[in-house]
């Protein structure tokens, strides 16, 4: 026993003797928690440097497919957008000035995309573990652009309620002329090429009726007893259409006199109640009495021919919205195409094609729609004008709708006290119905008590094109 007391008594004493070993103990646990904090600010600092440069290529990316789909800029211009934006937001978060490096930049035109490769080489502040004194950061983000062409009719109120007031000191018809026109200049500044325009305006002014200038031919004129439709296209000469010197239309009616809801151009051919075609043109009704001064601009890219027209705006006459739907239908519908073309006034509409075109309705009123001159089939004979109005309006919306047309509705100084609380909720209620769902990042029914107001809900309405523009 005494040999191993001996041991025991030497292993005591080691153990006793703490003078060294706490020291090299304290020295590993500090070298091991150095490297640990290291690695951990490294990890840190280059998770912060690839969400810093993440978010800066994202916005880089978002804003060269924006300035694509909007015009801004071409293709051959991208490479050179995304690099200035790079450059001018190198500093943000962790990065430093011009190190972000754009590796590639891919635009897919069968896609429609726009792809930036990017990276930066970090500077760690603990080159630990064979990792070096520097790091490389990649990312790369993908958005869409779009090509698609754009056409937006604006229906808008040129009816006497509009005119100026001197004891309400209000002018409404100035209010919307410079609304207006501040869309126009909006929309239009997207197209760089004059001869391929991005966006073409189509302009249609009403009140009791359309004034369709250049497409004149394409109104049947009325008589008071006569038919309701034009003659056959092989009647003689001698009962052959006459023309309209005020150049008016009001609805198109069928071959048993009521509305029509359809877009068909007035090349159309259909059948009388005899047996006998034909064309589809629009009716004069024989009872319309006024006649607006501005004339209807189709499609088109020409800016001055717009505000011209605009800024020659006179407020006259009763509200015949259902009148004004049915035009801005026509003036995107390419049914009209052919007749547009002839009659020397452009292109005319595209085809319905969602991918490949954005077709935008813009319908404002300042009031109550109160005159029609046909009922829809099936219509009460108990129905008045207003009620006819506005369910013609209702029924040429749906139809609009269904051929993906976006539309949008402005109700005018509808809190006027001139009108009726049952008038004011007959006014808003159709502009609503009108109007496409809005949904969580478009709005579509837009009210305005002011020329400021109104002015805005046109320029939202133009950045909400926008957005509708890069959708696909």
């Amino acid at each position: 026993m005494r040999r191993f007391g001996g041991l025991v008594h030497a292993i005591g004493g080691f153990a006793g003797d703490r003078s060294g070993n706490l020291a090299v103990l304290f020295g590993m646990a500090a070298s091991v928690l150095a490297l640990g904090v290291g690695f951990a600010v490294n990890v840190s600092q280059l998770y912060n440097t690839k969400s810093s440069l993440q978010g800066v290529v994202d916005a880089a990316v978002t804003s060269t497919a924006r300035d694509l789909t909007t015009g801004v800029i071409n293709e051959a211009d991208a490479n050179k957008s995304v690099q200035a934006f790079l450059d001018a937001n190198s500093r943000a978060g962790m990065l430093q000035a011009d190190r972000i490096v754009l590796d590639k930049l891919t635009i897919d035109r069968t896609a429609n995309t726009v792809q930036a490769d990017v990276h930066v080489n970090v500077g760690l502040y603990f080159p630990i573990f064979g990792m070096g004194d520097m790091q490389r950061v990649t990312v790369s983000t993908t958005a869409l652009y779009s090509d698609r062409q754009i056409e937006v009719a604006m229906m808008l109120d040129v009816t006497g309620s509009m005119e100026e007031s001197w004891y309400k000191k209000t002018d409404k018809i100035g209010d919307l002329r410079d609304a207006a026109s501040g869309a126009v200049e909006d929309l239009l500044k997207w197209n760089r090429d004059e001869n391929n325009p991005r966006v073409r305006i189509a302009i249609v002014p009403y009140a009791e009726a359309v004034n369709t200038g250049g497409l004149a031919s394409a109104v049947f004129v009325e008589t008071r007893y006569g038919s309701k439709v034009p003659p056959p296209i092989d009647a003689p000469v001698s009962v052959s259409l006459t023309l309209a010197s005020d150049k008016c239309a009001t609805e198109r009616k069928d071959r048993d006199g009521y509305a029509d809801y359809s877009a068909d151009g007035p090349y159309t051919p259909r059948l009388d109640n005899n047996g006998k075609t034909y064309l589809a043109k629009v009716n004069r009704d024989y009872n319309m009495r006024s006649c607006p001064s501005a004339e209807l601009i189709p499609l088109t890219a020409d800016k001055d021919k717009l505000l011209n027209t605009i800024a020659d705006f006179r407020a006259d006459g009763v509200t015949a919205g259902g009148i004004a739907a049915q035009w801005g239908y026509y003036m995107l519908s390419p049914s009209w195409r052919s007749a547009i073309a002839d009659a020397g006034l452009g292109a005319g509409p595209a085809n319905f094609d969602k991918r490949r075109v954005a077709k935008i309705a813009i319908l404002m009123t300042d009031g109550q729609f109160n005159t029609a001159f046909a009922k829809g089939p099936g219509a009460p004979s108990s129905q008045g004008q207003g009620q006819t109005s506005r369910k013609n309006a209702e029924a040429i919306c749906a139809n609009m709708k269904r051929d993906w047309i976006e539309i949008f509705t402005i109700g005018f100084d509808l809190n006027d006290p001139t009108m009726t609380a049952t008038e004011r909720d007959q006014a808003k209620s159709v502009l609503k119905n009108c109007s496409t769902a809005d949904t969580s990042s478009l709005k579509h029914y837009y009210e305005a008590a002011t020329g400021t107001e109104l002015a805005a809900a046109f320029y939202e309405i133009s950045k909400n094109i926008e957005k509708l523009a890069i959708k696909r």
